[in-house]
């Protein structure tokens, strides 16, 4: 451990990376490597943002999906810092070395998560054409060595938010509003916001909306001074698809629950019914738009393990399971459940369809002017 202690330091010290996290990882070529030759499970790296996998979300989705592959779990991860690993860029600067850095131990795949990394991967792949790699949430990083996952969250998104609406006719709540919590403005997170105002006005078709950008991933002290905000002023759901810096909305609709307020936190990426829990059971968290990023990871693994990795695009659907809504809360009400698996069924067939722009949407009348939504 003192070996990996000090070869972690040199390449940090190397790179001028004073910032970077290598967790538990080995620079060692040997350890790191490609292990197909010798028949055993392909290896892996992970390198994320700054929330790492404890953003309790997106990150998080991922590792699991890594875990599950090689047979461990969060609570004994025996293989990690051999067959797989997690490296955390503090800041966007370091993207490009830690890239380079991690490709010349040449494990057999390196995944990144989100389009965050888009810009670097491109520059970067080309560098190592022999390199495997996957990126996930982008679909435009067109080199022969990428393979790209995208989901539909819109529909997932649709999902969520026709449960709040359905939760709020329910509890009998008078003229509902509701807000979203974006991180960085971007294509991706413009679907997790315009398929949840779909879903809300299907419902409920002159559903009021609020929007807010925290332009930040890792900052849950914005979603949570915003969120009181909101609460205070009436909202009834808020709605973050924003990674590390939606926590704050869960951790403030726990804060007004406890107090006695009928006010609802929605999950994303991950069930977060665990984290909005309060008192026994009860949770602040009424449902989570389950983006299953793990069966992306698993995915490219079990390609790698196989031998039939191919460059290109992979999308998961709501038919593909590649997204979903969680049921965990027993405070959501089982007609809500119900309706949702109708409306599910209801996507998948082409019955109701979801727009994932928002201009489209915009244009189709399905979501209000003035969001901070952007489509590119």
């Amino acid at each position: 451990m003192e070996d990996n202690v000090k070869k972690i330091t040199s390449v940090i010290a190397a790179l001028s990376l004073t910032a970077a996290v290598f967790a538990g990882g080995s620079k060692d070529s040997k350890a790191a490597g490609s292990k197909q030759a010798s028949g055993s499970k392909p290896t892996i790296r992970l390198i994320t943002d700054a929330t790492s996998i404890d953003d309790k979300s997106f990150n998080a989705a991922a590792w699991r999906g890594i875990l599950s592959f090689y047979g461990d779990t969060k609570e004994n991860e025996k293989q990690r810092g051999t067959a797989y690993d997690v490296i955390a860029c503090q800041t966007q600067d370091q993207y490009i070395p830690v890239l380079k850095q991690i490709s010349d131990d040449a494990p057999d795949l390196i995944v990144v998560t989100g389009f965050t990394f888009a810009d670097a991967l491109g520059e970067v792949a080309p560098l190592y054409p022999n390199q495997k790699y996957m990126i996930v949430d982008v679909d435009w990083v067109n080199q022969p060595n990428v393979m790209g996952f995208v989901f539909t969250e819109e529909q997932g998104s649709f999902l969520v938010g026709a449960a709040a609406a359905l939760q709020a006719k329910e509890e009998k709540v008078a003229n509902p509003k509701f807000g979203f919590i974006g991180g960085v403005p971007g294509a991706t997170i413009t679907k997790f916001e315009v398929g949840y105002i779909q879903g809300l006005r299907y419902v409920i078709p002159d559903a009021q909306v609020v929007d807010y950008y925290a332009n930040d991933w890792g900052k849950p002290d914005l979603a949570k001074t915003q969120a009181k905000n909101w609460y205070d002023s009436g909202i009834y759901t808020i709605y973050s698809a924003a990674g590390g810096t939606g926590n704050g909305t869960i951790a403030q609709a726990k804060e007004y629950r406890v107090a006695g307020k009928n006010v609802w936190a929605i999950g994303v990426d991950s069930d977060q019914y665990e984290d909005g829990l309060y008192d026994g059971k009860k949770s602040a968290v009424l449902t989570s738009m389950i983006k299953r990023v793990e069966s992306a990871t698993l995915y490219a693994l079990k390609a790698i393990e196989n031998n039939t990795y191919k460059a290109g695009v992979v999308s998961l659907a709501l038919k593909d399971d590649g997204v979903g809504f969680a049921t965990s809360n027993p405070e959501l009400k089982p007609a809500v459940a119900k309706q949702i698996e109708t409306i599910k069924a209801d996507i998948i067939s082409g019955k109701i369809k979801v727009i994932g722009t928002y201009k489209d949407a915009l244009a189709a009348g399905k979501v209000p002017a003035g969001l901070g939504a952007k489509d590119n």
